[in-house]
């Protein structure tokens, strides 16, 4: 929801800043995989108890995520490296809400659970739809030029990224927390089913669709 927003502020300083990477020779992949082993070391930290830590390695990941973008609308954009930037976010989504369930069990398991199946379920029904949505040609640059197609939802990155910080600042509260963004990920991945009933009708996709 509040991605939109958030990207017209930090794209354009991005983008210099990517420019200027480029010329230096850095290269998306590279800060993309770098930005996956900041996200784990925040789980890591985040089991240990070192929240300082922990909150200063989420932002790390989260620049990471940004500046890959950025250079590679800077140099070229590439199936792969479009790949990797879904398939390791997911990794850090996920690896978040397991390290508090390592932290403390007995407390932590089941909210970490219930989340972990939000997840689950939301992510079934974005890379589903962005799937049948390139089967039919459809494209959407609501949420910036991306390599595959973005639906807005309740529950998004930046929605997403609050709520672990949240639960970095105040572990205690990690339960609350869990069920309340579950709750909101689970509208979200219904909103989305809507959305695929309605624009994509029964049968084939029309013709000259790719």
């Amino acid at each position: 929801m509040l991605d939109g927003i958030v990207r017209r502020l930090i794209d354009p300083p991005l983008d210099r800043l990517g420019r200027r990477a480029a010329d230096l020779g850095l290269r998306a992949d590279a800060v993309t995989v770098a930005g996956l082993g900041l996200g784990l070391a925040c789980a890591g930290a985040i089991v240990l108890g070192l929240d300082g830590a922990a909150l200063l390695l989420l932002a790390l990941n989260r620049f990471c995520d940004g500046l890959d973008g950025a250079l590679a609308r800077a140099t070229r954009r590439t199936d792969r490296g479009g790949f990797l930037d879904i398939v390791l976010d997911f990794v850090f989504y996920g690896a978040v809400p397991a390290a508090f369930a390592l932290r403390d069990p007995a407390a932590n398991a089941v909210p970490a659970v219930i989340l972990l199946f939000a997840f689950y379920v939301n992510g079934a029904s974005f890379l589903a739809f962005a799937a049948v949505a390139a089967r039919r040609g459809l494209e959407s640059r609501a949420r910036g030029l991306k390599s595959i197609y973005f639906t807005a939802g309740l529950a998004e990155g930046t929605e997403t990224i609050l709520a672990f910080a949240l639960m970095i600042l105040w572990p205690g509260g990690f339960a609350a927390i869990a069920y309340l963004f579950a709750a909101l990920t689970l509208m979200s991945a219904a909103a989305r089913v809507w959305l695929a009933w309605r624009t994509f009708p029964d049968g084939n996709p029309p013709t000259g669709a790719r």
